[in-house]
């Protein structure tokens, strides 16, 4: 068992939550026991080191079923050392190192998707991993970090995720302008998401939504500038019906996502 938080092992683990110790080492944090079971049941070759507190080890005995059955090692750490190691204060038992495993853009699109999330200077971790997930949850074949996009493998990205980022492609540091022009090379129609577009129920009463999409979403505080809105074959807004003053990006990214998900299956439904 490691039982000193400040044990060289202990410090390695921890500076994961850096982005310069990731881009060196190629490897990322993983916290908390969902997390944890995603990574081990789609993932496991991923899965370089994995610790547990024996407590944590017995409330989930199916990630210890799960980890026996990968293959992959857990070694057992007291509460100190895994509070040491995590980004949060609450690592609930919980902490794993993964190799970082991006997807090249090229292939995103060389699958013939019907659904891709892109995003445009999302600088936001929590709106970045939430918007994985919602992606994931829709049905969305990939997601595509361009620009200056938070970095994947932020602790706090990967968390926001809650394991979605090991159920579809991710790609990462490409250029916008080279990723819309795979996607309307793969047939996608780009819409991009702004305060500035017309209202989203246009698009749906059209039938655009239907189309095989690659939604583009940019920055929480300044939107997509002209030049990027631009490059999109149609820009929309998300209403609001209500009193409030905006809408947070993710949930607004979730809306457009499932607008398509849903025109998409009912168009095979239907036919």
């Amino acid at each position: 068992m490691l039982e000193n938080p400040r044990s060289p092992r202990v410090r390695a683990v921890a500076k994961l939550a850096k982005k310069p110790a990731r881009a060196e080492s190629g490897l990322f944090l993983l916290e908390g026991p969902q997390a944890v079971a995603e990574a081990l049941t789609f993932r496991p070759q991923l899965v370089v080191e994995l610790y547990a507190t024996p407590s944590a080890l017995e409330r989930y005995t199916d990630i210890a079923e799960t980890a026996v059955d990968a293959g992959v090692d857990v070694e057992f750490v007291t509460e100190e050392v895994l509070d040491s190691m995590a980004d949060t204060v609450t690592p609930q038992g919980f902490v794993a190192v993964c190799h970082q495993f991006p997807t090249a853009v090229k292939d995103v699109f060389a699958s013939s998707p019907k659904l891709v999330a892109i995003l445009e200077e999302v600088r936001d971790p929590g709106n970045a991993g939430t918007i994985v997930r919602a992606a994931d949850a829709a049905g969305a074949d990939a997601v595509v970090f361009t620009g200056r996009t938070v970095d994947l493998y932020n602790p706090k990205v990967v968390r926001a995720s809650t394991g979605s980022i090991f159920h579809l492609p991710v790609a990462v540091g490409a250029e916008l302008e080279d990723v819309l022009q795979r996607a309307r090379a793969a047939g996608l129609v780009v819409i991009a998401a702004d305060v500035k577009g017309e209202d989203l129920l246009a698009s749906r009463n059209e039938g655009m939504l239907a189309e095989p999409t690659a939604w583009l979403f940019g920055n929480e505080a300044h939107g997509l500038p002209d030049d990027k809105l631009a490059l999109a074959d149609r820009v929309v807004t998300v209403p609001i019906y209500g009193h409030a003053e905006s809408m947070n990006l993710a949930t607004a990214a979730s809306v457009c996502l499932y607008e398509s998900a849903f025109a998409q299956r009912s168009r095979v439904t239907n036919r």
